[in-house]
């Protein structure tokens, strides 16, 4: 992230050097330097107002989802998906551990539960790792899964929905339907993809390939995401076994049935269904906490507290990003290097906004989230525009590909990532390119 960031503004100095030096500022504007300054500053103080009204809302969102994992509600998705992960992996058995530490993990995606997934995460590539008969080299089991986690089906993108609301839009919400969409796409293509090309990636033992087995970490391994702080809750907090015992096939078959079938609901009478998502979200969780008895206050000031938390600790990657994207948006590099690229692709439905979003989403989450919010906070675009909605898709339906390859890979000392790396980008493109046809189709260009 540091070179991306370093690169970013010194393309933006040079570019706008050689404009001040050439006369070639805007006619009765200030000078580009000096308006490269400006932006500075201004993209500085609007990064600390953007993280200061997230507070509210990030508290409210996090202060629901608490009452949600209080009542077990990650559990009975796990159980849900029990049946269908048997049969995506073959090679791991039904009661080993590893089965129930990838179901939770894959659970916790689907609520956008980022905190809790990547501690499961690690713990189901440890458990996977044992099952490994080559040790260094990703297994098919490992590849999958780290597929599946680059394209985790999403129901609530609770993060993007905060974010949409803290900026003023008119339908927060509008999100869900196409994050949705994309995401389901995306998974699908992962799954084929990782299918396909294991077996074209042959597994290499390590003597053969010139380099010695690497030992996996203990199991008892302090586990966690290494950037978030957040990251409080670890495998231990529910209990993989539970996992283990799913509901029958035909109940996983109908909830998959039932998401398919939110599709073309979305789509057709959406604009009528979303206001009605966050409003009937709070008591629709509150209703679950309440039925599982559930001390819905105590666990509503816990989700919120760390809400807080989370929203001020993203100051100082906002300024970073924000700071670095106004520079490069007022020098004019933007326009130099990716409006020619985006003139052509816009007439796909994927402007120059949506292009770096998807170049940024695959490579830095902290850099995807900055962008995002500077698209959201452009008076000429705003949340509510095709490309509001676009970004927003983009940031809750693709994943940080070659953050989790290497946080999960690197938590078992994988080296030999085989076709993982290949299956996670056919991926992210598969996400991008619903992204697109499902925001085209909804909000039009």
């Amino acid at each position: 992230m540091s070179g991306i960031v370093y690169g970013i503004v010194l393309v933006a100095f040079v570019v706008a050097a050689i404009r001040h030096l050439g006369g070639f500022g805007d006619m009765g504007g200030p000078a580009p330097m000096e308006a490269l300054g400006q932006s500075m500053i201004e993209a500085a103080g609007s990064a600390v107002t953007l993280a200061l009204g997230l507070v509210g809302v990030m508290a409210l969102f996090l202060g629901l989802m608490k009452i949600a994992e209080k009542g077990g509600l990650l559990l009975v998705i796990a159980r849900t998906l029990r049946p269908l992960m048997v049969r995506l992996f073959p090679d791991v058995p039904a009661d080993h551990p590893a089965m129930g530490a990838m179901i939770l993990n894959i659970s916790a995606n689907v609520l956008g539960l980022g905190n809790a997934a990547t501690p499961f995460g690690i713990r189901a590539m440890q458990e996977l790792d044992r099952l490994n008969p080559v040790k260094g080299t990703a297994s098919n089991a490992m590849a999958l899964f780290v597929a599946i986690n680059t394209s985790s089906v999403t129901i609530l993108p609770t993060g993007v929905v905060a974010v949409r609301a803290a900026l003023g839009s008119h339908d927060p919400a509008g999100v869900v339907p196409t994050t949705l969409f994309a995401t389901i796409c995306s998974t699908i293509v992962a799954i084929i993809a990782v299918k396909l090309l294991e077996k074209r990636f042959k597994v290499i033992p390590p003597d053969a390939a010139g380099a010695g087995a690497t030992a996996a970490p203990a199991p008892d391994d302090t586990i966690g995401d290494p950037t978030d702080s957040s990251s409080a809750t670890t495998p231990e907090a529910l209990p993989t076994a539970d996992a283990a015992q799913g509901y029958p096939a035909w109940v996983s078959t109908a909830a998959l049935a039932f998401i398919i079938g939110l599709i073309p609901l979305m789509i057709f009478f959406g604009a009528t269904i979303a206001p009605w998502i966050i409003p009937g979200l709070m008591l629709g969780l509150m209703t679950f906490g309440v039925a599982k008895r559930v001390r819905l206050y105590e666990a509503f000031v816990e989700g919120a507290a760390e809400g807080f938390r989370v929203a001020l600790r993203i100051i100082p990657y906002l300024v970073a990003i924000l700071v670095a994207v106004a520079m490069f948006r007022s020098s004019g590099a933007l326009d130099l290097i990716f409006g020619p690229i985006g003139r052509v692709t816009e007439t796909f439905g994927l402007p120059a906004e949506g292009l770096i979003m998807a170049i940024l989403r695959s490579l830095s989450g902290s850099g995807a989230y900055g962008y995002m919010a500077s698209v959201l906070q452009d008076p000429a675009l705003g949340p509510d525009s095709y490309a509001g909605y676009l970004v927003t898709t983009i940031q809750g339906s693709t994943e940080t590909t070659f953050y989790v390859l290497a946080v999960y890979f690197g938590a078992v000392q994988v080296r030999r990532v085989r076709h993982a790396l290949a299956a996670g980008l056919i991926a992210d493109l598969a996400g991008l390119a619903a992204a697109v046809l499902i925001c085209a189709l909804l909000f039009g260009t």
